[in-house]
């Protein structure tokens, strides 16, 4: 007897319903979207009747809905998550997504919980330990290796383990970055991160000198794990994340379908693999991820340290290389189209960087073509604000009005259930029996005296034809058979009443397959609570309430300190760890020098300095696990602005009462 299939799961994000609905049609098997509040987007909120609707979508296709319940709470805000939950329950939701161990210890309805990447699981003692305290679902930190996310995967025998495939990377392991909340007040782990990592800084070493002039050092290319799913998959890996839930329409669109098609063409090669899902995704585009905002992209550390991975130059989006500039006059420029670059349009987005390799961006107002490659352009701005552009300046686009138009198009996908269709003619007239591809099964009939065909080939094509027509259902035939009565020749049949046990059938196939939906369970928490794997907690462990107190002391933790919003640490502190090292990525780490002759002994990993204007920054390197740490401190305004709050922390120490 073979094995069951192991299951993929494509999970694609929504910042409303509407999105999440695209997502479902390009062929996503799970959304997560946010939900009225408590997600960690602050402005990717959605009320629970369009998260309802959504569910109500993605169930017809088996796929599952999952909502962001996922920043830290404080103690007052623990009973409005909880009624939350109650509402997503009842509104369809299949999982939850949390960060703050506190939701754990709440009358909480029997939803999945799944944990997020704000959870910084790193280690596979971590990841078990999550699975064993309740958790369905796992996403493993983006900075993992093959071989680590190999070794987390085989701690798991009963959560499912999901990393992200695509998307804007976060340069801090994702939970452990301060700087907004030190600097601004707004903090990343409440869902309202400022981005200090885009902003351009000097670097400077411990000398005063300059090591880069106003690079956005701290700014990742953009997660693209195209090339390694087949990788990806052999480690363990069965859900594969999409970030962006402040995409538009056209990103998910596009990069949910790219990643469908990459799919499918592994479920295809692997008969051990299943999608997670009903139905089949036909695109009516060619998806293209190059063609959506992105700043570059890389495979990050899945296949080993790179020092390619930083947008160093702009946090934007370039774009696709267009062609070059052959002219320029008062109040317009010619260029020439790189090969394969079919035309320019009207309201098309350029950029180019100009001397100091700052990225410029413009608008055509119009675009004209000259004959063959070239073209001239009317910028929407005037020519003498468009700094260098000069001949010889390379172009790219960064908005295609004519991408854009296609896929803005309602048919740019059709997701479609495979069932067979068996039309038998009975003494009372006829029935349908409908099996679909997850073997749902429907049976209608119609009392109809039957009449003998004139042309009986004619009679059953229009048997066929009839029963084929599902172009408005979310079913496709796959197979269509006909049972004459008494096995002779069919009959003839009015195209009304075979339309009308079609329709009929459908619907009592769609009822079916809603009656047959059913939530997955919650897991259930190993007793007697299994122990932390560490017994002592900082402020990096985001602790905000009393309850995610008392989920660490349940599980062994002795001392336990609150997480850093509650303004405990005052001093110099880790404002952000992070994988991605700056010395690294500037060739400037010890490790790159040795057997470099004259050099090896003479470099060391010594702290380097960020200055933006008033902000600054201290790197600080720690070469044994290879990682580095932003350190600073909170600004004195953002402690009077905050100090009005009505939060009450604490330090837990051996034998001190909690509180």
């Amino acid at each position: 007897m073979s094995a069951s299939p192991k299951h993929l799961e494509l999970l694609a994000p929504a910042k409303t319903a509407d999105i999440g609905i695209a997502a479902l049609h390009h062929g996503a098997d799970a959304v997560y979207i946010g939900g009225p509040s408590f997600g960690a987007r602050h402005n990717a909120g959605n009320e629970i009747g369009d998260i309802e609707r959504l569910v109500r979508e993605a169930h017809r296709f088996n796929a599952r809905i999952f909502v962001t319940l996922n920043t830290i709470l404080r103690d007052d805000e623990l009973e409005g998550a909880r009624r939350l939950a109650w509402q997503l329950y009842d509104a369809g939701v299949d999982a939850l997504i949390v960060q703050d161990m506190g939701l754990t210890q709440l009358d909480l309805p029997p939803l999945q919980l799944h944990a997020s990447t704000q959870c910084d699981i790193r280690t596979p003692e971590k990841a078990r330990f999550l699975q064993d305290a309740g958790f369905s679902q796992v996403v493993v930190a983006r900075e993992l290796t093959l071989p680590q996310i190999r070794a987390v995967a085989q701690q798991l025998d009963r959560a499912v383990l999901e990393f992200f495939v695509h998307g804007a990377l976060c340069v801090a392991y994702s939970g452990q970055c301060f700087i907004s909340h030190a600097h601004t007040g707004r903090s990343a782990n409440r869902g309202d991160c400022s981005q200090a990592c885009r902003l351009p800084y000097e670097v400077v070493d411990g000398q005063g000198r300059i090591v880069a002039h106003q690079k956005h050092v701290l700014s990742m290319k953009d997660n693209d794990q195209s090339a390694n799913l087949r990788a990806l998959v052999d480690a363990g890996v069965r859900s594969f994340k999409i970030e962006g839930r402040y995409k538009d329409m056209a990103y998910v669109k596009n990069i949910t379908g790219h990643y469908r098609r990459l799919l499918d063409e592994l479920l295809a090669q692997r008969p051990d693999l299943a999608r997670a899902s009903s139905g089949h995704t036909r695109l009516l585009f060619t998806p293209d991820p190059e063609r959506s905002f992105n700043r570059g992209s890389t495979d990050y550390f899945v296949n080993g340290r790179k020092d390619d991975i930083g947008a160093f130059d702009t946090p934007k989006h370039a774009g696709l290389p267009l062609g070059y500039v052959t002219k320029t006059a008062a109040d317009h420029f010619e260029l020439a189209l790189d090969d394969g670059v079919a035309a320019l349009n009207n309201g098309d987005a350029l950029t180019y960087f100009d001397l100091q390799k700052e990225l410029i961006g413009l608008r055509v107002n119009i675009a004209e073509p000259l004959g063959g490659a070239r073209w001239r352009a009317w910028p929407n701005e005037p020519m003498d604000s468009l700094k260098d552009l000069r001949k010889g300046v390379a172009l790219s686009r960064n908005r295609d009005m004519a991408w854009d138009r296609m896929i803005a198009g309602e048919r740019t996908a059709e997701r479609r259930i495979a069932v067979d269709l068996m039309l038998m003619e009975t003494p009372d007239g006829l029935a349908l029996q409908l099996q679909d591809e997850d073997h749902h099964a429907a049976y209608v009939e119609l009392t109809h005296e039957r009449q003998p065909a004139r042309d009986a080939a004619r009679a059953e094509a229009a048997m066929r034809e009839a029963m084929a027509r599902l172009g408005n259902t979310l079913f496709e035939a796959r197979e269509i058979s006909l049972q004459p009565l008494h096995g002779g020749a069919p009959g003839f049949w009015p195209a009304s009443l075979l339309n009308a046990l079609r329709r009929d059938g459908i619907a009592a196939l769609e009822q079916a397959r809603a009656q047959a939906w059913m939530r997955l369970p919650r897991a259930v928490p190993v007793e007697p609570p299994v122990p932390y794997p560490e017994d002592t907690l900082s402020y990096l462990a985001n602790v905000y309430n009393h309850a995610a107190h008392q989920f660490y002391l349940k599980h062994g933790v002795r001392v336990v300190d609150a997480a850093y919003e509650s303004h405990e640490e005052l001093g110099e502190v880790s404002l952000m760890i992070t994988k991605h090292c700056v010395r690294y990525s500037l060739s400037l780490c010890p490790k790159q020098a040795k057997g470099v002759t004259g050099v090896q002994g003479t470099v060391r990993a010594e702290p380097l300095q960020l200055i933006n204007g008033k902000e600054k920054l201290t790197l600080r390197f720690d070469c044994k696990p290879c990682e580095m740490h932003v350190v600073g401190k909170i600004k004195r305004g953002v402690l009077n602005e905050v100090a009005a709050q009505p939060l009450q922390f604490y330090r837990s120490r051996p034998g001190a009462a909690a509180g």
